[in-house]
């Protein structure tokens, strides 16, 4: 498995020398430059998206310390989103034994239980330091949280949630995801913190290619 290092800045952390203020807001100020703050995917890849609305997609491992932190920021984030864009989170799978944890979220989105558990499959596993890599292990732990456990099953095993799980490696290699959490824009450009600096700029990236998009300057 392939993953970069992020570089993180904490929201409100002390910097001690203005020089250092300086050069943050000069970057994040500086308009995004294809092949330095994204990459431009080629070919393109595809959108769920419906006509007229522009598509971003977050990439993410449940595992991922990384991922962990950056869900506040991402949660404000599409609290604020424009209604001409639309948002979905992809599970990765860079090796076979994610996959459990792809059907994890594919089945809370199919039983419309995501904004309730999402983060809490975060929570589980990085504060209470559960291990929620096996099919059983999530089984159990989702049982625990008041779910169905029969509906539960019948839908982490069902055809529909396999079929996008599978949609969903096929979507991270169409993006050429290289480490997460990582974002996707409109099927055309791709950001992460390594590019962009950190996470929360890499959503500045995001913001002004949506803009772009909007203005047809994409």
């Amino acid at each position: 498995m392939k993953r970069r290092a992020f570089t993180h800045v904490a929201a409100g952390a002390a910097l001690s020398a203005a020089g250092t203020w300086s050069s943050l807001a000069q970057a994040q100020a500086k308009k995004p430059e294809a092949g330095t703050d994204y990459q431009v995917v080629d070919p393109r890849a595809p959108v769920e998206a419906p006509a007229g609305k522009i598509e971003v997609v977050e990439f993410f491992w449940y595992n991922c310390p990384h991922c962990n932190a950056f869900e506040p920021a991402l949660q404000a984030w599409i609290k604020n989103l424009p209604k001409d864009v639309s948002f979905r989170r992809a599970p990765i799978a860079f090796q076979e034994s994610f996959v459990p944890q792809q059907r994890l979220f594919y089945t809370l989105e199919a039983m419309g239980l995501v904004p309730k558990l999402h983060a809490k499959v975060f929570a589980a596993i990085h504060d209470e330091k559960q291990n929620l890599a096996r099919p059983e292990a999530i089984v159990e732990w989702i049982s625990r949280q008041g779910v169905n456990r029969e509906q539960f099953v019948a839908q982490y095993n069902s055809f529909s949630v396999a079929t996008k799980a599978g949609k969903a490696l096929q979507l991270q290699n169409a993006y050429k995801v290289e480490g997460v959490p990582a974002l996707g824009v409109a099927g055309r450009f791709y950001t992460d913190g390594s590019m962009a600096g950190n996470m929360q700029r890499a959503l500045q990236v995001v913001d002004a290619l949506i803009a772009d998009q909007r203005a047809g300057r994409g």
